[in-house]
């Protein structure tokens, strides 16, 4: 079985790493975010132009419907370049809910905007520390009414909807489109790592809240988490890979003893160890692909192993890469710090590698 990107596939990741290397060269993500979280509106839109927003969406609702292998690409492009942009939070989880559980009359009014770019989306799933699960949903919504608390919530900024997960009278977990506008919410800064992704703590008091029809209980919106998880492992793996590119390059142009450092057994082995474990989650990322490309029954397990070797590999690029930099990879003018922060940050949203793996054990065993 063939698990590979088709040929049209391929050729649109050509264009894409020809727009992103002209628009973002690593120095200049770094001095577009010492104002601190930001996003880049005049990327975005570009992107939509360009017709990114969109892969998912159907042709009918404003989108080019090339589907999740297009996406799938796209999003390692993402996390090479590190675009500061709200790309995760709007597409692989608000597009993927409202694609996945919303009526036609919300895919109508929302997805279309998605697509062109006009809004932004945030997914409001966590209440403070700990692994995404039924009992950590406490929210309630009672009367079309929202109440309680979510942090953190990344990307709210300049957002224009808002996806809660919360219960209903009866204790069923489901998911609520919110304005992020509407009186009765209040939201306060928190620090983040990753300067490109602002997250705050946000508190609802009776703020109007519209169902989406067929997000009805955990198990849907834990199906809703392994799809973004093989979208999160396809831009960590993109981060990975570039981390190792920096690694690489450093250590063939500086010398030690007359030499590079890059022929050196410890650099060599620390270069090699984190291409084999950028590789192995790249494996697992392309059957994740797979799966959700053909909503196979093999989807849980597959996002769960992607999601856990995307996170182990990014995270050891991350580090080796400042370890191949030595003193000067700690230096805020290296850039290494980059892919450090996005590593961390990617690493917790939806869950962390415990919670992913207690899931792909829980698949096996079943």
């Amino acid at each position: 079985m063939n698990f590979d990107f088709s040929d049209d596939v391929t050729a649109m990741r050509r264009e894409v790493q020809g727009f992103l290397a002209d628009r973002l060269p690593v120095g200049t993500v770094r001095q577009f975010l010492e104002a601190g979280p930001a996003t880049d509106r005049k990327l975005w839109a570009e992107m939509a132009e360009m017709g990114w927003l969109g892969l998912t969406i159907p042709e009918e609702n404003g989108g080019s419907g090339l589907g999740h292998e297009a996406l799938c690409m796209l999003a390692e492009e993402v996390g090479a370049f590190l675009p500061p942009v709200p790309f995760a939070s709007t597409l692989y989880l608000v597009a993927e809910a409202l694609l996945a559980f919303g009526d036609e009359a919300q895919k109508a009014k929302w997805l279309p905007r998605l697509a062109d770019g006009s809004v932004t989306g945030a997914f409001a799933l966590a209440e403070g520390v700990g692994e995404p699960t039924a009992t950590g949903v406490r929210a309630q919504v009672a009367g079309g009414s929202l109440s309680g608390a979510k942090t953190p919530v990344y990307d709210l900024d300049g957002a224009g909807l808002l996806v809660v997960a919360a219960r209903n009278e009866t204790g069923q977990i489901g998911l609520y489109l919110v304005d992020p506008t509407a009186p009765g919410i209040e939201r306060r800064p928190l620090r983040t790592l990753d300067l490109a992704h602002g997250a705050w703590g946000v508190e609802f008091y009776g703020v109007p809240a519209e169902p989406l029809s067929g997000a009805v209980g955990w198990p849907a919106i834990a199906r809703l988490l392994d799809r973004a998880a093989v979208l999160f492992a396809f831009e960590q793996v993109g981060g990975g890979r570039a981390a190792l590119e920096m690694a690489t390059s450093f250590a063939m142009d500086r010398f030690a003893f007359g030499r590079p450092i890059a022929s050196m057994q410890a650099i060599k082995h620390k270069l090699a160890d984190i291409y084999v474990a950028v590789e192995l989650a790249r494996s697992n990322a392309y059957f994740g692909a797979w799966a959700l490309h053909e909503d196979a029954v093999e989807l849980p397990r597959a996002a769960a192993a992607a999601r856990i070797a995307a996170i182990d590999a990014y995270q050891l690029a991350a580090r080796e890469n400042i370890q191949t930099h030595g003193g000067m990879g700690f230096t805020w003018e290296a850039d290494c710090h980059l892919h450090y922060r996005r590593s961390a940050t990617l690493a917790g949203i939806i869950g962390g590698a415990r919670h992913w793996r207690d899931r792909l054990f829980d698949q096996l065993a079943a």
